[in-house]
């Protein structure tokens, strides 16, 4: 039975792709996300703020299913442990592996679903610019919310700052809560997988997978829901706007090629032959006794050449 194609995502133009461009230019965006997560550290006050209002929204909706689910995973280990392993780990593992599946074994769809995670990361750094957040582990105990990575930091390479290495929570930003681009890049896998996957078990975990870091992005309180509700926004924006990117990307590869084209053929040392009256000849082709002057060789006008085919010189003839 034929797939439907999925707006956006459909099959690309089969450029070839190399895996030795594909990598820095992947590393690039991270980095950049990273050092974009860095600078768009606001106001604190503000961050809380917008938090609590998030609170608010969510209970009058009564959308506020963090706490029943925080404290479940407080009061219970063997859940706790694992989510905060699986907040603090496959949101790296798992989107590099689906690229790299990608590119390996669906190469047509690779380019746009690569331009589609990375337009939608760019909208997320927006977000935690515009919008700094407190998550629901940094507010007051009074509002009832327990940190569970701190609590079961000993299980893990944790600390007590999100999800990064001892010693190294200066190195993330702690108020980059909303959009959930745990949530984002989670429902990206899943329509990969969905998608693309070909086998029962692939769509199984790519409905599992994103619905499930749902629920541990709030048990862990490190995410309101609608915090994951904007991460699911911003892939969505970024999957309309993926094609636009990737033709604006098109056209300037293409101009920076043409370019080149031109600087080759207006090169010093192309050889081009001199034929009398206008004739030319095709490709490899050599009429007898005829001359040939490299352009831009420097030779003085008038000045002597010997025949390519008899070896007298012109004015003999």
């Amino acid at each position: 039975m034929p797939q439907t194609e999925i707006p956006g995502i459909g099959a690309g133009p089969r450029t070839r792709l190399r895996w030795w461009t594909e990598l820095p230019l992947i590393v690039l965006v991270y980095a950049c996300y990273s050092a974009g997560r860095l600078l768009a550290r606001g106001d604190v006050s503000g961050a809380v703020d917008h938090g609590l209002t998030i609170l608010r929204v969510e209970k009058f909706l009564h959308l506020n299913a963090e706490h029943p689910l925080n404290r479940l995973f407080t009061r219970e280990s063997w859940i706790g442990v694992p989510a905060d392993f699986w907040y603090a780990s496959l949101h790296y593992l798992v989107t590099p592996a689906v690229l790299i599946w990608l590119f390996r074994s669906r190469a047509v769809h690779y380019r746009m679903a690569r331009t589609w995670l990375m337009t939608s990361t760019f909208i997320g750094l927006i977000g935690f610019t515009a919008l700094p957040t407190c998550p629901p582990r940094l507010l007051s105990a009074g509002h009832g919310f327990v940190d569970t990575m701190a609590q079961y930091s000993s299980y893990g390479w944790w600390g007590g700052e999100a999800s990064a290495p001892r010693g190294m929570g200066g190195m993330t930003n702690q108020y980059a809560a909303m959009p959930s681009l745990h949530v984002g890049w989670a429902l990206w896998c899943g329509v990969m997988l969905w998608r693309y996957g070909g086998t029962r078990t692939t769509k199984v975990l790519g409905v599992a997978y994103p619905l499930l870091t749902t629920v541990v992005v709030m048990g862990t309180a490190n995410h309101y829901f609608l915090d994951a509700v904007a991460g699911a926004a911003a892939m969505g924006v970024g999957l309309l706007l993926a094609p636009h990117v990737l033709r604006g990307a098109d056209r300037v590869k293409a101009r920076f090629e043409g370019h080149g084209s031109l600087v080759a053929a207006r090169s010093p040392d192309t050889v081009a032959p001199i034929v009398s009256a206008g004739c030319q000849t095709s490709a490899g082709e050599r009429i007898p006794r005829q001359r040939e002057s490299r352009i831009g060789s420097g030779a003085e006008p008038g000045a002597s050449s010997t025949d390519a085919g008899d070896g007298a010189p012109a004015a003999a003839r």
